[in-house]
């Protein structure tokens, strides 16, 4: 059975007390009577030599009674002040050993008290650097905790929210077919089944959320060429430009390599493009730009539509957030900009947002990190490059 932590320390500073003690005994034991018997061979001497003494036997005589006195009073006076110090270092042991556990204790009731969900529970900072670390950490993890719980509870009353709208539409739509209000015509079956991918299109987007925000993002990484992949993704909402009557200017002349995936980089352009031509309004623009800037590569998408306030350059990448006063042209789930910036920091990069203010414009960019271009393969022998 396994001492408990106050016992342990209690004995160990209790057993240094004791070798202290036995040390400071032996040495006093051992080095004492020599030198008291040298001190008194050169007092004898001493006293010979002014002709004081009263003959040899007597002066061993009294020497030995002099030396059998001085151990007999010295062994008692170790004892005692040995027994004193074990006293008092055991006194002292007690209080330090009591205010080193008293942090600890308060750790625990802490952690207690955050496994049970209380998360606003805090560690008082104790005077010792390395328990109020300790401390600090606890702290620190109750925060955490406290924000992650904050944010699943926020997520389950927006996905609930989300829901609520097209399941309300379905509930409506088969109600007035069953009482018979709408015929079963295309345009209702239509309609039931914009609902239908407007619920499909959340739980994907709800799922590849939940993987990129736990890290459990698949990237299948190969090279890639940045500014073709902005090209492209442009290629295919370009349609949709045409229909809204918005400009897309796209601005992508050389190669910028990257190590990616694809697909999900794909996905980050189409999402921010997209959301450029939801924001922007009939005979706006949106220009596409793929740039080098020293060891980044990067898609700039800059359009002409509704801004975005200073407080919502970092906000419009919330989950569900929606920046107020802007146009909607889209069913979207609202987390695609979240989705976007996850997976861009799962290759190293990020999606950043500026804009000069509200009905200004916003600006949007994807950096990624450069692949430095392969080295040129050596000339074989005998080839005619040799």
């Amino acid at each position: 059975m396994r001492m408990r932590l106050p016992l342990r320390l209690f004995a160990s500073y209790a057993l240094v007390v004791m070798v202290g003690a036995a040390v400071a005994y032996v040495t006093v034991r051992l080095v004492a009577p020599p030198l008291f018997d040298h001190r008194m061979a050169m007092l004898g001497g001493a006293q010979m030599g002014q002709g004081m003494g009263t003959g040899s036997g007597g002066q061993a005589g009294f020497a030995g009674s002099v030396r059998s006195a001085f151990l007999s009073a010295l062994t008692t006076a170790l004892l005692v002040g040995v027994l004193a110090s074990a006293a008092v270092a055991g006194l002292a042991a007690a209080f330090v050993t009591r205010r080193l556990l008293r942090p600890l204790d308060a750790v625990r009731a802490a952690t207690r008290l955050i496994a049970a969900g209380r998360y606003q529970a805090s560690v008082p900072l104790p005077r010792e650097p390395e328990l109020a670390a300790l401390a600090a950490d606890v702290n620190t993890l109750a925060t955490a905790l406290a924000g992650t719980e904050t944010r699943r509870t926020r997520l389950l009353g927006e996905v609930a929210h989300e829901m609520r709208t097209p399941l309300t539409a379905l509930e409506g739509y088969l109600e007035g077919l069953i009482d018979g209000v709408f015929a079963p015509e295309p345009e209702i079956l239509g309609a039931v089944s914009d609902e239908l991918r407007r619920l499909r299109r959340l739980a994907d987007d709800l799922s590849a959320l939940s993987r990129a925000e736990e890290q459990r993002l698949e990237l299948h990484l190969a090279d890639a060429d940045l500014a073709d992949l902005a090209r492209r993704a442009a290629g295919r909402l370009a349609p949709q430009f045409v229909d809204g009557n918005v400009l897309l200017a796209i601005h992508a002349p050389g190669a910028l390599p990257v190590r990616a995936d694809p697909d999900r980089i794909t996905q980050v352009l189409t999402n921010i493009i997209g959301n450029a031509l939801t924001a922007t309004p009939a005979a706006g623009s949106v220009t596409v730009e793929a740039r080098a800037a020293g060891q980044w590569a990067g898609v700039v998408v800059t359009d002409t539509g509704a801004g975005l306030a200073a407080g919502d350059l970092e906000r419009v990448f919330e989950r569900f957030y929606r920046a107020p006063g802007q146009p909607r042209r889209s069913s979207g789930s609202g987390i695609g900009l979240t989705i976007a910036r996850n997976i861009a920091r799962a290759h190293g990069g990020d999606v950043t947002a500026s804009s000069a203010g509200p009905g200004r414009g916003a600006t949007f960019m994807l950096t990624l990190p450069s692949r430095p271009p392969a080295p040129p393969r050596p000339a074989r022998p005998g080839s005619p490059e040799g």
